[in-house]
């Protein structure tokens, strides 16, 4: 059963706002694309070696850490997603994040296939440093 976890044809995770805090020191603005099978075939080894999957919530970016979370929000209808990288690219000029298929419906770019996007690096609720609280 464990086995065919990863064959799943729907997201296997969501992330949800609740589950981060942004990085105020990381945020980029350009353009959002996305890939899907065809283009980059179902399973294919990524640049990080996990596979590739156009349902997961995966992107690409070119220097961000594998592992990061990144918010991307289309500044034209101010739809979000969140998404965790996995791979290299995109290597066309002017885009700075390339989003898994299931990314892209979230944004609404399906149909145009690009958008101008907010980029916000992400780090996990639980990796924040714990803070005392102090009675008055």
């Amino acid at each position: 059963m464990l086995a065919l976890a990863g064959c799943a044809t729907g997201p296997s995770i969501r992330y949800t706002d609740d589950m981060f805090y942004p990085d105020p020191a990381a945020t980029q603005f350009g353009i959002a694309s996305y890939y899907v099978a065809g283009w980059f075939g179902i399973g294919e080894q990524t640049a990080s070696g996990e596979r590739f999957h156009q349902y997961e919530m995966t992107a690409a970016h070119k220097t961000l850490p594998f592992g990061t979370f990144v918010r991307v929000t289309n500044l034209r209808n101010g739809r979000h997603t969140i998404a965790r990288i996995t791979d290299r690219g995109p290597f066309v000029r002017g885009r700075i994040i390339d989003l898994s298929k299931t990314g892209a419906k979230d944004i609404g770019i399906l149909d145009a296939g690009t958008a101008q996007v907010r980029l916000d690096v992400l780090i996990p609720l639980r990796s924040r440093p714990a803070v005392a609280a102090y009675g008055g």
